[in-house]
């Protein structure tokens, strides 16, 4: 107790001796430090003032920046939405075409699937077949017998003329060549509608075709556009000839990709075997700088050797040879003192490997064809193959089959139009081509003699099909049901179908008048046929 009572009074006096009315001089400075310090009060809260307002636009700045960010998902998400819902329709689009386009192939195959019933068939024929009247079977049956019977004993003397004179220009040739550095000359071969005996327009023009080869140690090897190599859709059905070494690797040595040292040797390829340069390879009738064979080289090689070996042989005949055709330089032609001619072309081809398929330089009288893309690119010719093709169906159809008589009927049908409207798209090599899809297509029985007149209503009917769509298929390359006697290579039959209408698609202005021309000869058929048909009551 004493001890609490002293601490209160000890607190007590401490309070009244520390009182500032105790010392007003000593402390005299108060009333200015308490206004010191109220101004830095007020200074002080105008600055946490400044501060809240600084704080609390940024927070509002803060906010409207979340809303823009929030509104602009938004448009993103509803832009994302939408174009998906624009790229199912897109989808659902397309969908539909192809489907309607597919059926409407479909429907049109199936309209031109039945190519040869027996039940009406004009009633099928397309558009063009309204109010044209057919020659009944007599009527083309006497057209037959007058106009293109009487052909046949010429065509075979012909050949038969042309073949001869063609070996003996041929053997002369050999002996003019020197054998070390030209190209080696093989036999000709009669091919087309003179040896397929369906060629009925004068005059007649024997096509022979002549395989060549290197000398040695060279060799050709072979690229087409359906062997794995790139070939541009314009390029289908040409290929390329590489001049080689016949001890080269065919997928070429690593010395040709890698630089070796001074010190190293490929063992492969020495020195002594290395490749000509580029004037010999000219020498070998390459394109400049380049391995590659070139057809306007062979063709002036070929000329020159031509006229060495007249040159030679000249005194043995009665008559002169001459070049024809500037634009054909294989055409040739013999003029009798007597004033007639006999033409023929020689031109010659390089063969594809161990088969009869032909590279040829240039075609003679081709309609629809394209330029070459290059003097290197050499288009292929299976006119072998077509040949044998028909001589093996002959043998299984009925004898004095009417296959060759509508072919021959519609060469000379188009032939006669040609004459009257000037030239179109067509050539003869298409009619034998719808010819030989036709051939296939239908039974033996179908091509006796006595249905001459349904069968070339069949001819037309697919031929007009085919200028309808802008497709006719060569008939060897991509047709898996090419009969096995005959040999043909099976990397042809493995390949795209090769459409030989397709500059029909490029070129507007030559099908529509390939298309006013056939729809003219149709009007003009039965004419045309009276014309050159005996008189039958």
């Amino acid at each position: 107790m004493p001890v609490g009572i002293f601490r209160v009074c000890l607190v007590v006096i401490t309070a009244i001796v520390n009182h500032p009315l105790l010392f007003p001089k000593e402390n005299g400075t108060v009333p200015e430090n308490t206004e010191e310090i109220i101004q830095k009060m007020k200074e002080r809260e105008e600055s946490l003032r400044l501060e809240q307002l600084r704080l609390e636009q940024e927070i509002a700045d803060q906010e409207a920046t979340q809303k823009a960010l929030e509104k602009a998902a938004e448009v993103v998400e509803e832009s994302k939405e939408e174009k998906v819902r624009w790229d199912m329709w897109t989808a659902l689009s397309m969908v539909i075409f192809l489907l309607i386009e597919l059926w409407r192939q479909d429907f049109q195959e199936g309209n031109w699937q039945d190519t040869g019933g027996e039940e009406d068939d004009m009633a099928v024929l397309g558009k063009a077949f309204k109010g044209v009247a057919f020659p009944d079977k007599a009527v083309l049956a006497s057209f037959y017998e007058k106009r293109i019977l009487g052909t046949t004993g010429d065509m075979a003397r012909m050949r038969e003329m042309v073949e001869g004179f063609a070996d003996d220009l041929l053997e002369a040739l050999r002996s003019v060549c020197n054998r070390d550095a030209d190209m080696e000359v093989e036999d000709c071969m009669g091919v087309g509608s003179m040896y397929e005996n369906w060629r009925v327009r004068k005059p007649f023009v024997c096509d022979l075709i002549v395989p060549f080869a290197p000398p040695e140690p060279y060799c050709f090897r072979s690229q087409t556009w359906c062997s794995g190599d790139c070939f541009p859709p314009d390029e289908q059905g040409y290929g390329t000839i590489k001049v080689c070494r016949a001890d080269e690797d065919v997928t070429g040595c690593i010395c040709d990709k890698t630089k070796l040292g001074e010190d190293m040797l490929c063992l492969l390829h020495s020195k002594a075997n290395t490749t000509r340069p580029s004037s010999e390879m000219e020498d070998l009738l390459c394109f400049k700088n380049t391995q590659y064979l070139d057809a306007d080289q062979v063709m002036k090689w070929f000329q020159i050797a031509v006229t060495k070996a007249w040159n030679r042989i000249s005194h043995k005949y009665e008559f002169d040879l001459s070049f024809s055709l500037l634009d054909s330089p294989g055409a040739l032609k013999i003029k009798f003192r007597s004033g007639k001619s006999i033409a023929f072309n020689l031109t010659p081809v390089v063969q594809y490997e161990n088969s009869d398929v032909y590279f040829i330089s240039h075609f003679p009288r081709r309609g629809l064809a394209a330029d070459l893309p290059s003097s290197t690119h050499w288009f292929l010719t299976f006119a072998v193959y077509e040949r044998r093709f028909i001589q093996l169906v002959s043998k299984t159809l009925p004898a004095n089959a009417c296959h060759v008589s509508c072919l021959q009927i519609l060469s000379f049908l188009h032939g006669k139009q040609c004459s009257l409207t000037g030239p179109s798209g067509l050539t003869n090599y298409h009619l034998k081509t719808v010819m030989l899809h036709l051939l296939q297509a239908r039974p033996s029985q179908d091509w006796a003699p006595e249905k001459l007149e349904a069968r070339l209503q069949d001819l037309l009917k697919f031929l007009e099909k085919c200028l309808h769509e802008k497709k006719l298929y060569h008939f060897f390359i991509g047709n898996g049901k090419v009969p096995a006697e005959l040999g043909f290579p099976i990397i042809f039959q493995r390949a795209e179908p090769l459409n030989l209408f397709r500059p029909f698609v490029l070129r507007r202005d030559v099908y529509r008048k390939t298309v006013d021309t056939f729809h003219e000869m149709l009007r003009n058929m039965s004419a045309l046929i009276n014309e050159y048909t005996v008189h039958i009551p």
